[in-house]
């Protein structure tokens, strides 16, 4: 077996750390905002066990934790560090295997191309700041988006959605004409 590396990265959101490892963890994201969604992910079940965590999502090879407003990073960074390092050597699963992990996107051909556009070019760059973006609805030239991990909150999240992500969909799809995200 070979030796597991954990490594923070800090997020945009100042509520958010990422925690990085040298194995993949999850193909695809999972996100699990409360204690209550996390039911079906043992690894998040654990995490929640801490009462400073309020928030756990999965990535390729890292976990997004969010604190609670009263904890502190310094106090708990090395903890989490140490469970997670734990929790990987131990093989704790994030998921069942059994959901199918395959991307199709469904609706209007608009629809598909949003998806397909968010999904090539703006998950990647997202997933580098600890977070997720997904595609809700769109309607009459409007993209609702669900932001999700370090995005859910995150002080500069607006700037990117306005700036970056509807720019780019209005450049590659005419039709677009705002994106919004819609609160979890």
């Amino acid at each position: 077996m070979s030796t597991i590396n954990v490594y923070t990265e800090p997020t945009p959101n100042p509520a958010t750390m990422k925690f990085l490892v040298n194995k993949l963890l999850h193909n695809g994201s999972l996100d699990y905002p409360d204690r209550e969604s996390a039911q079906e992910s043992p690894f998040a079940r654990e995490l929640f066990k801490f009462n400073f965590v309020s928030g756990v999502f999965f990535a390729s090879n890292f976990v997004t934790v969010t604190k609670t407003h009263d904890a502190d990073w310094q106090d708990i960074i090395e903890i989490l560090k140490d469970f997670v390092k734990g929790a990987v050597e131990s093989e704790i699963t994030v998921r069942p295997i059994d959901h199918d992990d395959d991307v199709e996107f469904e609706g209007s051909e608009i629809e598909v191309q949003i998806q397909q556009i968010l999904h090539d070019y703006v998950q990647p760059a997202v997933e580098q700041d600890g977070g997720a973006i997904t595609f809700h609805s769109y309607d009459d030239g409007v993209v609702t988006v669900m932001l999700k991990g370090s995005c859910s909150g995150c002080p500069s999240a607006m700037i990117t959605l306005k700036a970056g992500i509807e720019g780019l969909l209005k450049r590659m799809i005419p039709e677009v004409e705002e994106v919004v995200a819609e609160e979890m």
